[in-house]
Protein backbone atom coordinates (compact mmCIF):
# COMPACT_ATOMS: atom_id res chain seq x y z
CA UNK A 1 0.00 0.00 0.00
CA UNK A 2 0.96 3.51 -0.82
CA UNK A 3 2.38 5.78 2.36
CA UNK A 4 -0.54 7.67 2.56
CA UNK A 5 -3.09 5.06 2.36
CA UNK A 6 -5.41 6.24 5.35
CA UNK A 7 -5.41 9.73 3.95
CA UNK A 8 -7.19 7.93 0.51
CA UNK A 9 -9.38 6.48 2.94
CA UNK A 10 -10.62 8.96 4.46
CA UNK A 11 -10.30 11.79 1.45
CA UNK A 12 -10.40 9.85 -1.75
CA UNK A 13 -13.15 10.89 -4.28
CA UNK A 14 -15.28 8.76 -2.11
CA UNK A 15 -15.20 11.84 0.39
CA UNK A 16 -15.75 9.44 3.24
CA UNK A 17 -14.85 11.88 5.94
CA UNK A 18 -17.33 14.33 5.07
CA UNK A 19 -19.92 11.91 4.64
CA UNK A 20 -19.33 10.60 8.26
CA UNK A 21 -19.16 14.63 9.53
CA UNK A 22 -22.50 15.23 7.59
CA UNK A 23 -23.98 11.90 9.32
CA UNK A 24 -22.82 12.17 12.92
CA UNK A 25 -22.76 15.83 13.20
CA UNK A 26 -22.62 17.36 17.02
CA UNK A 27 -21.91 13.48 18.37
CA UNK A 28 -18.01 14.28 17.20
CA UNK A 29 -15.74 15.53 19.62
CA UNK A 30 -14.52 19.03 18.38
CA UNK A 31 -10.85 17.71 19.22
CA UNK A 32 -11.12 14.95 16.47
CA UNK A 33 -12.45 17.30 13.23
CA UNK A 34 -9.54 19.40 14.47
CA UNK A 35 -6.61 16.42 14.55
CA UNK A 36 -8.59 15.02 11.23
CA UNK A 37 -8.01 18.45 9.52
CA UNK A 38 -4.71 19.00 10.51
CA UNK A 39 -3.94 15.62 9.36
CA UNK A 40 -5.63 16.06 6.15
CA UNK A 41 -3.14 18.88 5.58
CA UNK A 42 -0.01 17.18 6.71
CA UNK A 43 2.84 17.54 4.64
CA UNK A 44 0.92 19.88 2.12
CA UNK A 45 3.18 22.92 0.69
CA UNK A 46 0.06 24.92 1.29
CA UNK A 47 0.74 25.10 4.99
CA UNK A 48 4.10 26.40 4.50
CA UNK A 49 7.96 25.00 3.61
CA UNK A 50 11.14 25.28 3.55
CA UNK A 51 13.33 25.70 0.23
CA UNK A 52 16.46 24.13 -0.08
CA UNK A 53 18.92 24.35 -3.31
CA UNK A 54 21.47 21.64 -4.53
CA UNK A 55 25.00 23.89 -4.27
CA UNK A 56 25.82 21.55 -7.44
CA UNK A 57 23.17 21.40 -9.75
CA UNK A 58 20.23 23.71 -8.55
CA UNK A 59 18.03 21.09 -7.81
CA UNK A 60 14.89 22.39 -6.28
CA UNK A 61 13.60 20.78 -2.79
CA UNK A 62 10.67 21.94 -0.85
CA UNK A 63 10.31 20.31 2.31
CA UNK A 64 6.91 21.02 3.62
CA UNK A 65 6.14 21.54 7.23
CA UNK A 66 4.64 18.51 9.04
CA UNK A 67 1.46 18.63 11.55
CA UNK A 68 2.74 17.04 14.68
CA UNK A 69 -1.14 15.76 15.27
CA UNK A 70 -2.32 13.07 17.35
CA UNK A 71 -4.04 11.02 14.67
CA UNK A 72 -0.87 11.59 12.16
CA UNK A 73 0.14 8.13 11.53
CA UNK A 74 3.75 9.96 10.02
CA UNK A 75 4.09 11.95 12.89
CA UNK A 76 3.16 9.91 15.88
CA UNK A 77 5.73 7.07 14.48
CA UNK A 78 8.49 9.75 14.60
CA UNK A 79 7.47 11.24 17.72
CA UNK A 80 7.14 7.85 19.20
CA UNK A 81 10.76 6.93 17.63
CA UNK A 82 12.21 10.38 19.03
CA UNK A 83 10.70 9.84 22.43
CA UNK A 84 12.11 6.61 23.26
CA UNK A 85 15.26 7.96 22.02
CA UNK A 86 15.20 10.54 24.97
CA UNK A 87 13.98 8.11 27.16
CA UNK A 88 16.58 5.73 27.44
CA UNK A 89 19.39 9.14 28.13
CA UNK A 90 17.26 10.40 30.73
CA UNK A 91 16.22 7.59 33.07
CA UNK A 92 18.08 5.53 35.70
CA UNK A 93 20.36 2.80 34.34
CA UNK A 94 19.08 0.30 36.41
CA UNK A 95 16.58 -2.90 35.67
CA UNK A 96 13.12 -1.85 34.68
CA UNK A 97 9.93 -4.15 34.22
CA UNK A 98 7.61 -3.55 31.20
CA UNK A 99 4.00 -4.13 33.86
CA UNK A 100 0.66 -3.55 32.15
CA UNK A 101 -2.67 -3.22 34.02
CA UNK A 102 -6.04 -4.46 31.60
CA UNK A 103 -9.55 -4.32 33.01
CA UNK A 104 -12.58 -6.54 32.01
CA UNK A 105 -14.42 -6.59 28.74
CA UNK A 106 -17.50 -5.21 30.09
CA UNK A 107 -16.31 -2.40 31.21
CA UNK A 108 -14.37 -0.71 28.28
CA UNK A 109 -17.59 1.09 26.57
CA UNK A 110 -17.67 3.30 30.98
CA UNK A 111 -14.56 4.32 29.65
CA UNK A 112 -15.24 5.60 25.93
CA UNK A 113 -18.85 7.07 27.76
CA UNK A 114 -16.96 8.67 30.73
CA UNK A 115 -13.36 9.85 29.23
CA UNK A 116 -12.87 11.80 32.35
CA UNK A 117 -12.11 8.46 34.17
CA UNK A 118 -8.67 7.95 31.97
CA UNK A 119 -6.35 10.12 34.05
CA UNK A 120 -7.65 8.43 37.30
CA UNK A 121 -7.16 5.21 36.08
CA UNK A 122 -3.18 6.04 35.13
CA UNK A 123 -2.95 7.62 38.36
CA UNK A 124 -4.61 4.34 40.57
CA UNK A 125 -2.49 2.02 38.44
CA UNK A 126 0.47 4.06 39.63
CA UNK A 127 -0.04 4.29 43.10
CA UNK A 128 -0.76 0.47 43.72
CA UNK A 129 3.06 0.28 42.44
CA UNK A 130 4.39 2.94 44.57
CA UNK A 131 2.25 1.65 47.78
CA UNK A 132 3.96 -1.62 47.39
CA UNK A 133 7.02 -0.34 47.32
CA UNK A 134 6.98 1.72 49.46
CA UNK A 135 5.70 -1.15 51.78
CA UNK A 136 7.50 -3.80 51.11
CA UNK A 137 11.12 -2.30 50.44
CA UNK A 138 10.58 1.49 51.50
CA UNK A 139 11.73 3.24 48.37
CA UNK A 140 10.23 5.15 46.32
CA UNK A 141 10.40 3.77 42.73
CA UNK A 142 10.15 5.58 39.24
CA UNK A 143 7.23 4.86 37.15
CA UNK A 144 6.61 6.27 33.75
CA UNK A 145 2.76 5.31 32.53
CA UNK A 146 1.38 5.24 29.39
CA UNK A 147 -2.48 5.03 28.52
CA UNK A 148 -3.24 2.98 25.63
CA UNK A 149 -7.17 3.19 24.79
CA UNK A 150 -6.72 0.35 21.52
CA UNK A 151 -6.54 -3.24 21.36
CA UNK A 152 -4.93 -5.41 18.46
CA UNK A 153 -8.43 -4.94 16.51
CA UNK A 154 -8.24 -1.11 17.02
CA UNK A 155 -11.41 -1.73 19.03
CA UNK A 156 -11.63 0.52 22.33
CA UNK A 157 -9.43 -1.13 25.28
CA UNK A 158 -8.27 1.09 27.63
CA UNK A 159 -5.16 0.06 29.27
CA UNK A 160 -2.26 1.27 31.52
CA UNK A 161 1.54 0.33 30.09
CA UNK A 162 4.46 1.21 32.91
CA UNK A 163 8.14 1.21 33.29
CA UNK A 164 9.09 0.67 36.35
CA UNK A 165 12.38 0.60 38.08
CA UNK A 166 13.24 -2.65 39.95
CA UNK A 167 13.97 -0.95 43.19
CA UNK A 168 14.02 2.95 44.52
CA UNK A 169 15.50 5.80 46.46
CA UNK A 170 15.48 5.36 49.89
CA UNK A 171 14.48 8.74 52.61
CA UNK A 172 18.11 9.03 52.93
CA UNK A 173 18.56 9.06 49.20
CA UNK A 174 20.61 5.83 48.88
CA UNK A 175 19.34 3.66 45.98
CA UNK A 176 17.88 0.39 46.84
CA UNK A 177 17.21 -2.69 44.61
CA UNK A 178 13.86 -4.74 45.01
CA UNK A 179 12.66 -7.25 41.74
CA UNK A 180 9.91 -8.88 43.25
CA UNK A 181 6.39 -7.76 42.03
CA UNK A 182 3.43 -10.01 43.20
CA UNK A 183 1.40 -10.00 40.27
CA UNK A 184 -1.32 -12.57 41.92
CA UNK A 185 -1.87 -10.22 44.71
CA UNK A 186 -1.46 -7.01 42.56
CA UNK A 187 -4.41 -8.75 40.35
CA UNK A 188 -7.58 -8.09 42.95
CA UNK A 189 -5.87 -4.92 44.19
CA UNK A 190 -6.23 -3.51 40.66
CA UNK A 191 -9.61 -5.45 40.43
CA UNK A 192 -10.91 -3.61 43.59
CA UNK A 193 -9.42 0.22 42.86
CA UNK A 194 -11.17 0.25 39.30
CA UNK A 195 -14.28 -1.43 40.46
CA UNK A 196 -14.32 1.54 43.33
CA UNK A 197 -12.99 4.27 40.66
CA UNK A 198 -15.92 3.87 38.75
CA UNK A 199 -18.58 4.27 41.51
CA UNK A 200 -16.95 7.28 43.28
CA UNK A 201 -16.60 9.33 39.91
CA UNK A 202 -20.28 8.73 38.18
CA UNK A 203 -23.73 10.16 39.69
CA UNK A 204 -26.21 7.93 40.90
CA UNK A 205 -27.98 7.73 37.86
CA UNK A 206 -24.93 6.83 35.68
CA UNK A 207 -24.19 3.93 38.57
CA UNK A 208 -27.66 2.56 38.19
CA UNK A 209 -26.93 2.06 34.75
CA UNK A 210 -23.97 0.71 34.85
CA UNK A 211 -24.18 -1.53 38.28
CA UNK A 212 -24.78 -4.83 36.31
CA UNK A 213 -21.71 -4.65 34.66
CA UNK A 214 -19.63 -3.46 37.08
CA UNK A 215 -21.40 -6.37 39.34
CA UNK A 216 -20.86 -9.33 36.25
CA UNK A 217 -17.10 -7.63 36.12
CA UNK A 218 -16.34 -8.47 39.73
CA UNK A 219 -17.99 -12.03 39.90
CA UNK A 220 -16.50 -13.01 36.50
CA UNK A 221 -13.31 -12.76 37.59
CA UNK A 222 -12.62 -13.98 40.45
CA UNK A 223 -8.54 -13.82 40.53
CA UNK A 224 -9.30 -10.33 39.55
CA UNK A 225 -8.38 -8.33 36.43
CA UNK A 226 -4.62 -8.50 34.61
CA UNK A 227 -1.29 -7.26 35.35
CA UNK A 228 1.10 -8.90 34.41
CA UNK A 229 5.18 -8.53 32.71
CA UNK A 230 5.95 -8.69 29.27
CA UNK A 231 8.75 -11.27 28.83
CA UNK A 232 12.33 -8.69 28.19
CA UNK A 233 15.41 -9.79 25.95
CA UNK A 234 18.43 -7.29 25.85
CA UNK A 235 20.31 -5.06 27.37
CA UNK A 236 19.05 -2.13 30.05
CA UNK A 237 18.88 0.52 26.83
CA UNK A 238 17.45 -1.83 23.96
CA UNK A 239 14.65 -2.58 26.57
CA UNK A 240 13.96 0.94 27.30
CA UNK A 241 13.74 1.84 23.26
CA UNK A 242 11.64 -1.08 22.87
CA UNK A 243 9.60 -0.46 25.82
CA UNK A 244 9.38 3.58 24.71
CA UNK A 245 8.43 3.16 20.78
CA UNK A 246 5.61 0.51 22.18
CA UNK A 247 4.15 3.30 24.86
CA UNK A 248 3.65 5.87 22.52
CA UNK A 249 2.73 3.48 19.06
CA UNK A 250 -0.24 5.13 17.60
CA UNK A 251 -3.50 2.86 17.49
CA UNK A 252 -2.79 1.68 14.24
CA UNK A 253 0.42 1.09 11.80
CA UNK A 254 -0.29 1.98 7.78
CA UNK A 255 1.85 -1.17 7.22
CA UNK A 256 -1.36 -3.22 9.14
CA UNK A 257 -3.75 -2.12 6.36
CA UNK A 258 -3.95 -4.37 4.03
CA UNK A 259 -6.81 -3.40 1.11
CA UNK A 260 -9.23 -0.60 0.33
CA UNK A 261 -11.15 -0.65 -2.29
CA UNK A 262 -13.31 2.67 -1.65
CA UNK A 263 -16.03 1.10 0.46
CA UNK A 264 -13.99 -1.52 3.05
CA UNK A 265 -10.62 -2.09 4.64
CA UNK A 266 -9.05 -5.17 5.58
CA UNK A 267 -6.28 -4.60 8.56
CA UNK A 268 -4.26 -7.45 9.74
CA UNK A 269 -3.59 -8.21 13.72
CA UNK A 270 -2.15 -10.61 15.98
CA UNK A 271 -5.31 -12.12 17.86
CA UNK A 272 -3.79 -12.26 21.69
CA UNK A 273 -5.93 -15.86 22.16
CA UNK A 274 -3.80 -18.25 19.51
CA UNK A 275 -1.21 -15.49 19.06
CA UNK A 276 -2.23 -16.41 15.25
CA UNK A 277 -1.76 -13.11 12.12
CA UNK A 278 -5.54 -12.64 11.59
CA UNK A 279 -7.62 -10.14 8.96
CA UNK A 280 -10.74 -7.96 9.60
CA UNK A 281 -12.54 -6.09 7.16
CA UNK A 282 -15.00 -3.05 8.15
CA UNK A 283 -17.00 -0.42 5.99
CA UNK A 284 -15.69 2.34 5.90
CA UNK A 285 -17.45 4.26 8.37
CA UNK A 286 -16.89 1.29 10.93
CA UNK A 287 -13.12 1.69 10.28
CA UNK A 288 -13.51 6.02 10.95
CA UNK A 289 -15.51 5.10 14.11
CA UNK A 290 -12.78 2.76 15.47
CA UNK A 291 -10.07 4.90 14.79
CA UNK A 292 -11.40 8.47 15.94
CA UNK A 293 -12.40 7.22 19.32
CA UNK A 294 -8.16 7.16 20.06
CA UNK A 295 -7.62 10.49 19.87
CA UNK A 296 -7.23 12.04 23.23
CA UNK A 297 -9.47 14.89 24.51
CA UNK A 298 -7.42 18.44 24.30
CA UNK A 299 -5.00 18.99 26.70
CA UNK A 300 -4.97 14.87 27.69
CA UNK A 301 -1.41 13.33 28.26
CA UNK A 302 -1.13 10.15 27.65
CA UNK A 303 2.62 9.52 29.06
CA UNK A 304 2.63 10.87 32.90
CA UNK A 305 5.76 10.53 35.35
CA UNK A 306 5.49 9.09 38.80
CA UNK A 307 7.73 8.92 42.26
CA UNK A 308 11.08 9.70 41.35
CA UNK A 309 10.30 10.24 37.72
CA UNK A 310 7.80 12.97 38.81
CA UNK A 311 8.74 16.48 37.92
CA UNK A 312 8.22 17.47 41.80
CA UNK A 313 10.67 14.53 42.79
CA UNK A 314 12.89 13.77 39.51
CA UNK A 315 15.38 16.99 39.85
CA UNK A 316 15.77 16.17 44.06
CA UNK A 317 16.16 12.71 43.59
CA UNK A 318 18.81 12.93 40.85
CA UNK A 319 20.95 14.80 42.97
CA UNK A 320 20.47 12.41 46.04
CA UNK A 321 21.54 9.78 43.70
CA UNK A 322 24.77 11.33 42.15
CA UNK A 323 26.23 12.31 45.57
CA UNK A 324 25.02 8.42 46.67
CA UNK A 325 26.79 6.75 44.01
CA UNK A 326 30.16 8.83 44.05
CA UNK A 327 30.37 6.97 47.30
CA UNK A 328 29.80 3.60 46.25
CA UNK A 329 31.23 3.40 42.37
CA UNK A 330 28.09 2.27 41.60
CA UNK A 331 27.08 4.65 38.25
CA UNK A 332 22.98 4.30 37.87
CA UNK A 333 22.48 8.18 36.99
CA UNK A 334 24.75 9.36 33.89
CA UNK A 335 26.71 12.30 33.88
CA UNK A 336 24.40 15.25 33.33
CA UNK A 337 24.21 16.23 29.88
CA UNK A 338 21.67 18.54 27.47
CA UNK A 339 19.43 16.11 25.29
CA UNK A 340 18.66 17.69 22.31
CA UNK A 341 15.87 16.54 20.20
CA UNK A 342 16.91 15.24 16.56
CA UNK A 343 16.67 17.12 13.66
CA UNK A 344 14.74 16.06 10.85
CA UNK A 345 17.89 14.95 9.02
CA UNK A 346 19.84 13.67 11.88
CA UNK A 347 16.33 10.93 12.27
CA UNK A 348 16.47 10.10 8.80
CA UNK A 349 19.87 9.29 8.95
CA UNK A 350 19.66 7.07 12.12
CA UNK A 351 17.45 5.51 10.49
CA UNK A 352 19.07 3.91 8.12
CA UNK A 353 18.07 6.57 5.17
CA UNK A 354 19.84 8.40 2.74
CA UNK A 355 20.72 11.94 4.10
CA UNK A 356 17.82 13.97 2.60
CA UNK A 357 20.64 16.89 2.23
CA UNK A 358 22.49 15.17 -0.45
CA UNK A 359 20.87 15.72 -3.89
CA UNK A 360 20.20 12.58 -5.37
CA UNK A 361 21.57 13.83 -9.04
CA UNK A 362 24.62 15.38 -8.43
CA UNK A 363 25.74 14.19 -4.66
CA UNK A 364 26.15 17.97 -3.50
CA UNK A 365 24.54 19.25 -0.70
CA UNK A 366 21.23 21.36 -0.60
CA UNK A 367 21.68 24.90 0.76
CA UNK A 368 18.51 26.44 2.66
CA UNK A 369 17.62 29.43 0.85
CA UNK A 370 14.06 30.72 2.27
CA UNK A 371 10.74 29.39 4.10
CA UNK A 372 7.04 30.01 3.35
CA UNK A 373 4.87 30.17 6.32
CA UNK A 374 1.09 30.85 6.44
CA UNK A 375 0.11 33.76 8.48
CA UNK A 376 -4.15 34.66 9.16
CA UNK A 377 -5.01 32.26 6.42
CA UNK A 378 -2.43 33.17 3.73
CA UNK A 379 1.19 31.84 2.69
CA UNK A 380 3.78 34.68 3.60
CA UNK A 381 7.50 34.80 2.69
CA UNK A 382 9.22 34.74 5.71
CA UNK A 383 12.83 34.19 4.65
CA UNK A 384 14.28 34.72 1.27
CA UNK A 385 18.57 34.81 0.75
CA UNK A 386 19.05 35.81 -2.49
CA UNK A 387 16.94 37.81 -5.19
CA UNK A 388 16.47 34.68 -6.77
CA UNK A 389 14.81 32.89 -4.21
CA UNK A 390 12.13 35.77 -3.28
CA UNK A 391 11.25 35.74 -6.76
CA UNK A 392 10.73 31.67 -6.48
CA UNK A 393 8.79 31.65 -3.40
CA UNK A 394 6.47 34.45 -4.12
CA UNK A 395 5.57 32.66 -7.59
CA UNK A 396 4.83 29.56 -5.59
CA UNK A 397 2.85 31.25 -3.23
CA UNK A 398 0.84 32.22 -5.94
CA UNK A 399 0.83 29.44 -7.27
CA UNK A 400 -0.69 27.77 -4.28
CA UNK A 401 -2.44 30.71 -3.71
CA UNK A 402 -4.53 30.06 -6.91
CA UNK A 403 -4.90 26.34 -6.01
CA UNK A 404 -6.85 27.32 -2.70
CA UNK A 405 -9.33 29.60 -4.25
CA UNK A 406 -9.79 27.28 -7.53
CA UNK A 407 -11.61 24.10 -6.17
CA UNK A 408 -11.91 22.49 -9.46
CA UNK A 409 -8.21 23.04 -10.08
CA UNK A 410 -7.09 22.20 -6.46
CA UNK A 411 -8.92 18.37 -7.02
CA UNK A 412 -6.65 18.42 -10.48
CA UNK A 413 -3.66 18.96 -8.36
CA UNK A 414 -4.35 15.94 -5.89
CA UNK A 415 -4.98 13.82 -8.62
CA UNK A 416 -1.02 14.93 -9.74
CA UNK A 417 0.07 15.06 -6.38
CA UNK A 418 3.52 13.66 -7.57
CA UNK A 419 4.15 16.01 -10.54
CA UNK A 420 5.93 19.36 -9.47
CA UNK A 421 4.03 22.63 -9.19
CA UNK A 422 6.68 24.11 -10.64
CA UNK A 423 7.15 24.98 -14.54
CA UNK A 424 9.84 24.27 -16.39
CA UNK A 425 10.58 27.91 -16.36
CA UNK A 426 9.92 28.13 -12.83
CA UNK A 427 13.32 25.52 -12.78
CA UNK A 428 15.45 27.36 -15.22
CA UNK A 429 15.22 30.68 -12.96
CA UNK A 430 16.36 28.53 -9.81
CA UNK A 431 19.59 27.45 -11.47
CA UNK A 432 20.65 31.42 -11.78
CA UNK A 433 21.06 31.12 -8.16
CA UNK A 434 24.22 32.09 -6.73
CA UNK A 435 25.26 29.89 -4.28
CA UNK A 436 28.96 29.74 -4.02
Amino acid sequence: MEKNILKRILFDENQHWESFKEKHGDRIRPVVLKEVERFRDCGNPKNGFKLFVCEGCHNVRRVPYRCKGRFCTTCSLGESEEWSRLLTEDVLQVNHHHVIFTIDEGLRDIFLLHRHLLKPLMDEAAKLISDYFGKKAKVKPGIIAGLHTFGSRVNFNPHVHMLVTMGGITKKGKWKGYDFIPFKMLRKQWQTVVLKLIRKNLTPKEKKQVQSRLQKAFSENGEGFYVYAPKQRGKIKEQLRYIGRYMRRPAIGINRIEAYDGQTVTFKYIDKQDKQEKHETLTVEAFISRLIRHIPDEQFKTIRYYGMYSRRSKSLSKKMLAAWQQGRRRWILKVKKTLRRQTWRERMIASGQKDPMICPHCDNYYEYMGEVCPENGKLELKVALTAEARNYLERVINHLEGIRQEPQKRQEKKEKRNQPLTSEEDIRQISLFDVS
